[in-house]
């Protein structure tokens, strides 16, 4: 069993993983799963006749912040789950990332590198997405390299830098997001889930673990509730594939996921450019929770 992992930069994650595949070695990738329906679509069916599983980023859902989440949501503690809000703004990474105009290309921007995170953790709570529409705007056309050897260097903004997105899922619920690399005061990681007893707030998705608190219907205060499971860090994911590659069983954070999560994604983009709403036409089975005391450390052979 051999697995490879795909960290390349987005445009090259398709064809890098269509070249593992071939080599007929099952394929963990970075986000975002392609920068299209179409190869996506292509990358799925490859692994399918081959046999060979596809997985991909984020695994941060596998922490124990959001297992934790998971748990309180599914034995009823905050109701129905109805709505959700998430926050991702910032100014941009340009000022601290020595490289960072592919982060302003096709593939990139807020939504694409950092919506994974939030939208799966959203998938994860709701399942699929049925329906989106967005506003989106580009505050500059270009920005300026603001550290290392690039320093001072100008390059071009080719995608929104700023995005709002109201979400419907198939279950009926609905979540409004905002992504944005064009706001000086920097609010990020905020994730709320309000169902009919109360609203939950969750640990940055980003992250493996963090504060998870509780405001119950008719409280006056948040209670933090206490978080267990793996907060092991980056490498989850993989680590779960491989297991379920070696016992049979399904894999967590599968290509299918990802491919949804691309899916909304890119259905975002078509409903700022067109003004409408955009069925999303693919669905994503909701993974099984990982037992409260999964640990990675555990030898499984």
């Amino acid at each position: 069993m051999e697995v490879i992992v795909n960290l390349t930069t987005p445009a090259a994650h398709v064809e890098i993983a269509t070249a593992a595949l071939r080599a007929g070695k099952h394929v963990w990738s970075e986000k975002p799963f392609s920068l299209d329906r179409e190869s996506g679509l292509r990358l799925l069916k490859e692994a399918d006749e081959a046999s060979l599983r596809l997985g991909c980023a984020p695994d941060t859902f596998l922490g124990a912040g959001l297992q934790t989440a998971r748990r309180v949501i599914e034995r009823g503690d905050i109701g129905v789950p109805l709505t959700a809000h998430t926050i991702f703004q910032t100014p941009g990474p340009e000022s601290w990332h020595p490289n960072p105009s592919f982060l302003f290309q096709r593939g990139a921007g807020p939504l694409f590198d950092m919506g994974p995170y939030y939208l799966t953790a959203l998938v994860q709570t709701f399942g699929s997405v049925r329906r989106v529409s967005a506003v989106g705007s580009t505050a500059k056309a270009t920005r300026t390299v603001g550290s290392g050897s690039r320093m001072g260097e100008e390059f071009a903004v080719e995608v929104p830098t700023h995005v709002s997105a109201l979400i419907e899922f198939a279950s009926g619920g609905s979540a409004n997001s905002i992504f944005s690399f064009d706001t000086p005061h920097i609010r990020a990681g905020l994730v709320e889930i309000t169902g009919t007893e109360a609203t939950l707030s969750l640990p940055d998705p980003n992250f493996f673990d963090g504060e998870l608190k509780m405001w119950p219907a008719g409280g006056s205060e948040w209670t933090t509730v206490e978080t267990t499971g793996p907060a092991d860090g980056r490498g989850l994911g993989v680590l779960d594939m491989a297991r379920s590659i070696r016992s049979g069983d399904p894999h967590r954070a599968t290509g299918q996921l990802a491919h949804h999560v691309l899916d909304a994604m890119v259905s975002v983009t078509e409903s700022i450019d067109t003004g409408s709403f955009v069925d999303v036409a693919s669905s994503a089975s909701t993974s099984s929770a990982l037992p409260e005391d999964w640990s990675p450390g555990e030898a499984t052979l």
